[in-house]
């Protein structure tokens, strides 16, 4: 009996269709459907009951699941020791990664990771998207932020500040800001998506907060396209640090406030590697994570 058969039936067990299974799979039904009615004749016992719209397990393929389940991930784990015993990082690494980062560091940080490990294939999905890890088989994930509570295992990369910046030129034909509260006589730009608001928060060193409500004429859901506009001297942008590292640099932009913390959503947030819990973490994650650790340094 063939294991990937058994992880196949796993598979329907959990995600209740053979759609579904065959959509992680990138594969047609049909071949689930054949997988499983070989299964039910090696077994000589009906594990479905099947009709056009409902797909239900019999009491037997109960049984059998809540069986072979745990055999089936002690097995995997068996191999994949075995495996890792040999040093060899290899296989398909599935990462997601939000896409602004992706752009502008991620991306730069993968030649030297595939050079250093020319058997390992990746997957990387960029989006803003917070992916589901196990529904879409992702191993790791690269978030930016304050974390919801959850059973995933998350290791801290870096801290996220803030910056209020705008150019030289726009500065010159509108006046500086000198305190928060002015900010409301300027061409704000917005990022206007979920946990962000159009608030402006401000933490002296005192740590006393305050709130200024900023408007302007554009709204945009991608911080490089507000770093684009307020580069073209268009407005004031409250931006991650990590989008103008080199701006703030060679004073491309202008640090408005750099007396105060400033954020758009949560103070003291970080950058996050965040992976399953298991009792095996397979040796290509491990490895990406540390690589990671040691290569994704965020001033």
């Amino acid at each position: 009996m063939d294991v990937s058969d058994l992880k196949i039936f796993i598979d329907v067990m959990q995600k209740g269709s053979f759609a579904a299974v065959a959509r992680d799979r990138n594969i047609d039904p049909s071949s689930i459907s054949r997988t499983i009615a070989n299964l039910e004749k090696t077994l000589k016992l009906k594990l479905f009951q099947r009709s056009t719209r409902h797909l239900v397990p019999t009491e037997a393929g109960l049984v059998y699941f809540n069986r072979i389940e745990g055999i089936v991930e002690q097995l995997e784990q068996a191999n994949n020791e075995a495996i890792d015993s040999g040093n060899q990082v290899t296989g398909i690494l599935r990462i997601t990664v939000p896409t602004s980062f992706g752009l502008t560091h991620f991306s730069a940080l993968l030649p030297n990771f595939l050079t250093l490990y020319p058997q390992l294939s990746i997957e990387i999905l960029m989006t803003n998207t917070i992916t589901d890890l196990l529904e879409e088989r992702v191993d790791v994930a690269l978030r930016l932020g304050r974390l919801d509570d959850s059973s995933l295992i998350a290791q801290k990369l870096f801290n996220i500040n803030y910056v209020i910046c705008a150019t030289k030129k726009y500065l010159s034909e509108f006046p500086r800001p000198t305190s928060p509260e002015e900010l409301m006589n300027h061409n704000c730009l917005i990022f206007p998506i979920q946990g962000y608001t159009s608030r402006w928060k401000f933490r002296n060193i005192q740590a006393q907060i305050k709130e200024i409500a900023v408007k302007g004429r554009c709204s945009i859901t991608n911080s490089l396209a507000i770093k684009q506009l307020v580069k073209a001297d268009l407005g004031v942008a409250l931006l991650p640090g990590w989008t103008i590292e080199s701006e703030l640099a060679d004073n491309t932009l202008i640090d408005l406030f750099p007396s105060y913390d400033v954020t758009a959503t949560d103070f003291d947030i970080s950058g996050w590697l965040i992976y399953p819990s298991r009792k095996y973490l397979p040796h290509k994650v491990r490895t990406f994570v540390e690589y990671m650790k040691q290569h994704c340094s965020i001033t």
